[in-house]
């Protein structure tokens, strides 16, 4: 089924988050107290709640967007492109401007959103940060009652995990291994909060996650044996 649909009705996207906050200080008693609950498991006796609050990013209830990143094939004739684009700003304005993209051009039962780690990361996130900013839920992303074969998400790391679900794979090691170019870049996502609120710098972090799209683009080509994309068909809009 992989290699029937077509890629022009696929939207590629990444999101990067950071905390709400710039330190863990910043948040109110209560919602330290929930952070303090919420991260036990995960940082056992190892980390303070305020040690680990760099990692709140993570979490859809303590994060917020930041950036999305999306791509999608267009095809004229023999000539293909892969054209990328991103929303950046206050995220209420990220979350509106990305919904007007899925109801204006990716609305349609034939449509599709594409991420790597997507199902457990991304379109959740988006979902729930949503919800929190008072956002009515696009069709794409609103799952309730449907079953599951009518959720319509594609996730690289899932198409590659082939029924292991045990099994992780980051883009980079997945990128590698399929023989995938990467070009070389500053930053890597544990930077994100510091680009973000100590250097104030958004273009490299849109910089970077236009490359995770770019690079789910290509992962999605290689699963169906496909010539990778060249750089004269990313077009950035």
């Amino acid at each position: 089924m992989l290699y029937k649909l077509n890629l022009e009705h696929i939207l590629f996207l990444d999101i990067e988050t950071v905390p709400q906050q710039q330190h863990f200080t910043d948040l109110d008693e209560t919602a330290q107290l929930l952070w303090e609950q919420k991260t036990q498991y995960q940082r056992k006796e190892e980390f303070t709640p305020e040690e680990f609050y760099d990692r709140a990013g993570i979490w859809a209830e303590f994060g917020k967007i930041v950036c999305i990143s999306v791509g999608y094939f267009v095809h004229k004739g023999d000539v293909r492109s892969f054209r990328v684009t991103s929303f950046h700003g206050k995220e209420i304005e990220i979350l509106k401007q990305f919904k007007h993209l899925l109801k204006d051009h990716f609305s349609q039962v034939k449509h599709l959103l594409c991420a790597h780690n997507g199902k457990e990361f991304d379109f959740p996130y988006i979902a729930r940060r949503m919800v929190i900013n008072g956002i009515n839920l696009p069709y794409k992303l609103d799952l309730f009652g449907k079953k599951p074969w009518e959720v319509p998400h594609l996730d690289t790391m899932e198409l590659w995990k082939f029924g292991d679900y045990k099994h992780y794979t980051s883009l980079k090691l997945l990128a590698h291994v399929l023989g995938i170019p990467s070009p070389k870049d500053d930053m890597d996502g544990s930077m994100v909060k510091d680009v973000f609120y100590m250097e104030n710098d958004i273009d490299r972090i849109i910089r970077y996650c236009e490359l995770d799209v770019v690079t789910t683009a290509q992962v999605f080509l290689r699963l169906r044996n496909e010539e990778l994309l060249t750089d004269s068909e990313i077009k950035k809009i």
